[in-house]
Formats: C-alpha cells, structure tokens, sequence
C-alpha cells in the first residue's frame, strides 16, 4: 500500500479515569478531557500513515485545530476516525472526527509532517548542546 489521499484509521477507546477531565486538572468534571481527545486524534492519524512510510522516515505533530463539540462520561466508548485529505510534499493533512456512544463529540484538522528521524535526532541533540552551553 503505497501513501494517498483518502486513507482511514479508526482507533476505539474507553473513557478510564485516566483520560477524564478531573484527572487531568484541565476541568472539574468527569468527562473526556479535550487534552486526552487531542491526543487520541494525534495517534489515530500517525496510525494511518506511518507504517507507510519508507525506512528511517516518521510523522510528528505540526497543526490542530480542534473542536470538543459535547461531553463525554467516564466509562462510555470514543471512536476516533483520521482521513488524509491532503498530501503537500512532507505535509500531511487530516480530518479526524470522535463520536461516542450517542453523539460526535469532537472535529479537527490536523498536519502532520513527514520527517527523517535521524536529522531530525540531531537537530534535538544540537539544540541540547546549545541549551547546556548557556
């Protein structure tokens, strides 16, 4: 399978504690956390594309914009769908969608770009060598 437009993946969770709101500190009820759905949007789209990628090359997060439309108790079930949408050179554009049990529950666009994991392992190690010399 090669990399294209229109490619899906579909990750299903379980709100657990861990993943609510309350847990986290980025609100005081016990609902899916934007941050957790964010997350959970960011992994279903790497899913979608990086085992097609050649050797030596990943994805990592560049963009989202994101909407958490309704909540979501603990204990009810997430499905979160990523499409690509958009390929520009190492640019990668999703349209990714939560629903939960009743209802969607949350909408983004997200850009991932490719990148070559050992450039982008010494542009890390060189802004630490530049970190630790100030």
């Amino acid at each position: 399978m090669e990399l294209k437009e229109g490619i899906i993946a579909e990750k299903e969770i379980i709100v657990e504690e861990k993943y609510i709101a309350s847990h986290l500190g980025s609100g005081g009820v016990p609902v899916y956390a934007t941050p957790m759905m964010v997350l959970h949007m960011e992994e279903t789209s790497r899913l979608a594309v990086d085992h097609l990628l050649e050797p030596g090359k990943a994805t990592v997060g560049a963009f989202i914009a994101v909407k958490h439309l309704a909540p979501t108790p603990k204990g009810m079930r997430v499905r979160i769908r990523s499409k690509l949408a958009k390929i520009e050179g190492r640019m990668l554009t999703f349209e990714v969608e939560a629903w939960d049990e009743i209802e969607k529950v949350g909408e983004a666009e997200h850009i991932r770009s490719i990148i070559d994991i050992a450039r982008f392992g010494e542009r890390i190690e060189k802004k630490k060598a530049l970190a630790a010399s100030k």
